[in-house]
């Protein structure tokens, strides 16, 4: 496939601040993961300048190997016992009013990691009973008892990402299905949590397969939805296949709240904890 030249709108610049520079000290000190580094995130200024973050837990190496993500995969470490109380620390640290928790996928675990999952959440919770709390689960096999240990703990938000169109899905994730991923937030809405989701654009789907997605998520009980530019993180990477332009997104998101999602975040540089807090129930 021929190389997709990437437009203006997708060029940013990543400014400083006082607020960038300690939320990156904190993270370094407490030797942290983030989704924000390893993806490799576009908005990682503006978040970090404003004192937000999304933790991955679980270690650094995921066990899957989706050809649209830059985290490490192969055989994960140990877990560590003492991660939750890092994250809950730092969270306190960074005094931050919304927190943003993800993981790796642990297919190697017996309990695919949720009850570090549970650990985690309970351990931000006694730490800093005011900071409100997304989290972005995998799909932990479609097992619905581990699905409940995270539900069990109450976080505001429940994301689970579909990533892509029911035909592109295969193509692009190593392990997950649409299906399952579609059952996965059918059981967080019906816990009674805010279910979220997230889908990447410019991987070669057609605008009707983004509706017939927004339909399937609001069939399974999803009220948010990001939507965002696919960008190649490398060579080795599933290739961009076009760039959206931004009234594209545009249209995506007023079709997506007249379809009835509560809130849709779509645009170029959108991804799946992007303004985040703004997507609580009653903010």
């Amino acid at each position: 496939m021929e190389h997709v030249k990437k437009p203006e709108w997708l060029k940013i610049k990543i400014g400083t601040n006082q607020r960038y520079t300690d939320t990156k000290r904190i993270v370094d000190t407490h030797r942290l993961h983030t989704i924000c580094s390893s993806g490799r995130c576009p908005n990682l200024g503006e978040c970090w300048g404003k004192g937000t973050a999304t933790f991955m837990i679980g270690g650094a190496i995921c066990t899957r190997a989706c050809k649209f993500c830059n985290t490490q995969s192969g055989k994960p470490l140990p877990l560590d016992a003492e991660e939750p109380m890092r994250v809950a620390e730092s969270i306190r640290l960074m005094k931050l009013n919304h927190a943003v928790i993800t993981s790796v996928d642990r297919d190697d675990l017996e309990d695919l990691g949720a009850s570090h999952w549970a650990a985690t959440i309970r351990a931000i919770r006694e730490l800093n009973p005011q900071t409100t709390l997304e989290t972005l689960i995998p799909d932990f096999q479609g097992r619905g008892e581990l699905i409940q240990m995270v539900t069990d703990t109450h976080p505001d938000i429940i994301s689970h990402n579909m990533e892509t169109v029911r035909r592109i899905t295969p193509l692009v994730r190593s392990a997950a299905t649409y299906d399952r991923s579609l059952s996965v937030i059918r059981q967080i809405a019906d816990s009674g949590i805010t279910a979220k989701s997230g889908i990447m654009v410019g991987l070669g789907e057609t605008p009707e397969e983004v509706e017939q997605t927004m339909d399937d998520l609001l069939q399974h009980g999803c009220s948010i939805l990001t939507i965002g530019q696919y960008l190649q993180p490398t060579r080795k990477h599933f290739p961009v296949a076009a760039y959206i332009t931004p009234e594209q997104f545009t249209y995506y998101k007023i079709i997506g709240e007249k379809k009835g999602f509560t809130t849709v975040e779509s645009g170029p540089l959108v991804r799946s904890s992007y303004h985040a807090e703004k997507h609580l129930p009653n903010h």
